[in-house]
C-alpha cells in the first residue's frame, strides 16, 4: 500500500496537504479531478483498501455504494450535467475510486466514453484548474452535496 497513488492521496487530505478535496463521507473522501476536460469531473475514493467491490463488508459496501450515488447526483446537480458517467476502477492502484463525469451535450463527442478523448486533450495543462477555478469548482460541489447526504466534513 506504501505505493498506492491513491491511498496517497488520502494521506494527504487527512494532512491537509491535498488542495482538491471537498469532503469526507463515511465511507470514502470526495475530490475534485485534477484535470477539468469534464467540468465537474470527480472522485469518490474508498476509505479502504479494496480492489474489488466483492472484498468489501456488505454493511459498507452497501454505504459505500449510496454515498457514491449522492455524490454522484451532487455533481449533476452543481455542475448543469446533461448525464453522469460513472466508472469504478482500481486497476492500476487496486485501491476502489470512482470516477464521475459530468457529460453535457454541447460537448465534441458527447455520446462516446470519456476515454475516447485524446489523452494529450483530457490531461493538458489548459484544463487543470487555476486557484480561483478550483475554489469555485469545490464550493459548488460542496453546497450541492450538503443538499443530497448526512454527516459531510470538508473544505467546503
Amino acid at each position: 500500500m506504501d505505493d498506492c497513488l491513491i491511498c496517497g492521496r488520502i494521506e494527504a487530505i487527512k494532512k491537509g496537504n491535498n488542495p482538491y478535496f471537498v469532503a469526507e463521507l463515511e465511507t470514502g473522501y470526495v475530490v475534485i479531478g485534477d484535470h477539468q476536460y469534464f467540468k465537474g469531473y470527480t472522485l469518490f475514493l474508498c476509505k479502504e483498501h479494496k480492489s474489488e467491490l466483492h472484498h468489501l463488508e456488505p454493511s459498507f459496501k452497501e454505504r459505500y455504494l449510496i454515498e457514491m450515488s449522492q455524490v454522484a447526483e451532487a455533481a449533476h446537480r452543481a455542475f448543469g450535467a446533461d448525464k453522469m458517467n460513472y466508472e469504478l476502477l482500481g486497476n492500476g492502484d487496486a485501491h476502489l475510486h470512482w470516477h464521475l463525469f459530468p457529460r453535457r451535450l454541447t460537448e465534441p463527442s458527447p455520446r462516446h466514453p470519456v476515454w475516447w478523448t485524446k489523452r494529450e486533450e483530457m490531461y493538458a495543462d489548459e484544463v487543470r484548474p487555476d486557484e480561483a477555478e478550483l475554489a469555485e469548482l469545490k464550493r459548488k460541489l460542496y453546497a450541492a452535496l450538503r443538499r443530497e447526504a448526512s454527516d459531510i466534513g470538508g473544505a467546503g
